[in-house]
Order: C-alpha cells, then structure tokens, then sequence
C-alpha cells in the first residue's frame, strides 16, 4: 500500500492503524487509576449532555442544529457506562456511592432525553449501550444477571415511552423531522431499492461499473458512499470522489440510512463486508477476554488495573451497540465522522491488549 492514500478504503485503514498505534501508546503511558477515569467520564457525560442539550434545543428553535449524536454518540455511551462501572469497584473498596450513582443515573436521563429528541437512531443505540453495560457488569462484578424478567420489561417500557413520546411530540409541534414513523418511512421507502442494487451490483472487490452515483467515472470500488469525514479528508489534500450530500438531498439509490451491511459491501465488496465483520467480531472476542483477565487480577488482590477495567466495560459496550446499529439498521451510525469514532473505539478495545509491566 502506497504511504499517501490512493483511495477512501486505504485512508481508512491508515487512519485504523494510527488510531491503534495512539491508543496503544496513551493508554500505557498515561497512569489509569480509578480515580482519574472516573473524573474523566463525568466530566465527559456533563459535557455530553450540554452539547446534545443545545443541539435539541436549536432543533426545536428551528435555529439550525449539528447533529452531533450520530458523530459522538457511541463516546458519550463510553463514558456513561464507564462511570457506571466504577461504582461497584468503588463499593467493592467500601466506598459510600448513593450519591454518586443518582448523579450518574441523573446525567444518563438527561442524555437520553437530549439526545433522543435529537435522533431516533441514537435512543436505540443508547437504550442497547446501556443494557450491554449493565450485563457486561454484572458478569465482571459476578453479580445477579439483568437479564430479568423485571429489567426487560423495564427497558422495553423505557423504549416505547421514548419513541411514543417523540412521535406525541412531533405532532403537537408539527415537527415531522422529530418522528419516529417518519424513519420507518423513509427507510421502507428507500430500502428495497437499495437492497436491490446492492445485490445485483457488488462482486467480491467492490461494485460493477457504472453503478454508482457518477456512473462512467465510477471506479468500481471505494467510491465514497463509505468514508471518513470530509474535512480531513479536504485537509489532506485528497483527491477522493465526495458527494457533499448527494446522499441525503438526492436519495442516491445507496440510501445512507441503508443498514451498513450492504453499504459497505457495495463499496468494498463482498471481501470487505467479510473482514468488517472479522473484525468486529474480533474485537469483541478480545475485549471480553481482557476483561475475563482484569477480572482475574482484582478478585486476587491485583489493583492496578481497577481503572482500565472500568475504561474497558465501557469501550466494549459502546463499541458493540455502535456495531449493531451501524451494520444492522443504519449505514450512517458508521459512517463519516462516526466512522471515526468507530475505529477509535475498535482501536480503544485493542490496545488493552498490550500493557507496560509496572514494578
């Protein structure tokens, strides 16, 4: 591979590899302890829910809004769950944690309202973040499982109040763009299309010429329908096709809310669709046996790494949630500048895989 990208599916995997060659490197050199992780995350969730706070707001306002949840959602589920997990290590350690749980539980509602006013997308991701937390904890910590009946219900009830509510809200505003049903819509409207010209166009390195947006100069593969965010890519100097919102204001027959699945294998071909998958799947293998080791360490008296455990729960779990939105419901959870959270994420999980032995 060339050093300066030739195309989006290079550049992303240079991007991958820098971001897991940074991570490997800050987390081992930056001293995790529990209590520096849990200020961190605290810190990020109160910042979390300002910036989601203001963007609902200007939503509602009709004053224009960012979006800024599809770009850092999965990293404000990052942080909530890791502070979660910082609780039942803290009482482990016979540390009074009332008060700081109904903070938490309190940052968390915020969140969820902010950013579920904000995107639909973003509450499934959330609701799904949190239940693998919760399970993810209770299983480092050897506690009751959440999967109860009782829990169950409870995010379930959670989650039909909140998409019943938006739907309630955005006729009483007569705000479309805050329905729920809208979504359905437009992806029933846009799916089959979609889904057709992705099977009947992609091979195992890409997709057939012609197919894409710009037709005869279409190159086959790695046409940017998956890519980085355009301003770093602009601020390379990379001379890459981008659409510029092609996808959204003309509906491109690869809708970005397509299910990743087929986005990416029409992009990168069957072969990358399979080495995606590989490697989400890697990801996962390798963050619940690190953590099956960390585990091993704290119940035998080993302190160390009570911090990058904590950072640790909370990574795998927005890392899966972001997983399974993006690849199964909608391409644009990982795409553009979430695909760069999504690889920091990846990257995040990794690098636990190595750690410097302190005397």
């Amino acid at each position: 591979m060339p050093l300066i990208a030739q195309n989006h599916l290079q550049f992303i995997i240079e991007i991958a590899l820098i971001l897991y060659a940074g991570m490997m490197f800050v987390l081992n050199i930056v001293p995790l302890s529990m209590s520096l992780v849990l200020f961190l995350s605290l810190i990020l969730c109160v910042g979390f829910t300002l910036m989601f706070g203001i963007d609902s707001a200007l939503l509602l306002l009709q004053l224009g809004h960012f979006e800024l949840t599809h770009s850092f959602g999965p990293i404000a589920l990052l942080a909530a769950v890791t502070a979660l997990a910082t609780l039942p290590i803290m009482k482990e350690s016979g540390v009074n944690t009332d008060s700081l749980k109904r903070f938490v539980v309190l940052l968390i509602i915020l969140i969820t309202i902010a950013g579920g006013l904000m995107h639909r997308s973003f509450l499934l991701l959330w609701l799904l973040g949190l239940l693998f937390g919760y399970f993810i904890i209770s299983k480092s910590f050897r506690q009751k499982s959440v999967f109860t009946i009782k829990k169950i219900l409870l995010f379930a009830v959670i989650g039909i109040a909140g998409f019943g509510s938006l739907e309630l809200l955005s006729r009483f505003l007569e705000m479309p763009v805050l329905s729920p049903f809208l979504r359905i819509f437009r992806i029933e409207a846009f799916a089959d299309p979609s889904i057709a010209m992705v099977l009947k166009n992609s091979n195992l390195m890409g997709h057939e010429h012609g197919a894409c947006y710009w037709a005869d100069q279409c190159l086959n593969g790695t046409d940017g329908y998956i890519t980085l965010p355009m301003s770093l890519i602009i601020s390379f100097g990379l001379p890459f096709p981008l659409f510029y919102g092609i996808l959204v204001t003309k509906k491109d027959v690869i809708d970005y809310m397509l299910p990743g699945i087929f986005g990416y294998t029409f992009d990168f071909g069957y072969l990358g669709l399979i080495a995606l998958l590989l490697w989400c799947l890697g990801t996962f293998y390798l963050g619940f046996r690190i953590l099956s080791i960390y585990r091993d360490q704290r119940e035998n008296g080993d302190k160390r790494f009570l911090g990058r455990e904590a950072l640790l729960i909370g990574t795998l779990s927005a890392f899966i949630a972001q997983s399974i939105v993006g690849l199964f419901l909608m391409n644009r959870s990982i795409n553009g500048t979430a695909l760069l959270t999504f690889l920091f994420l990846g990257a995040l999980v990794g690098a636990h895989i190595m750690s410097l032995k302190t005397e």
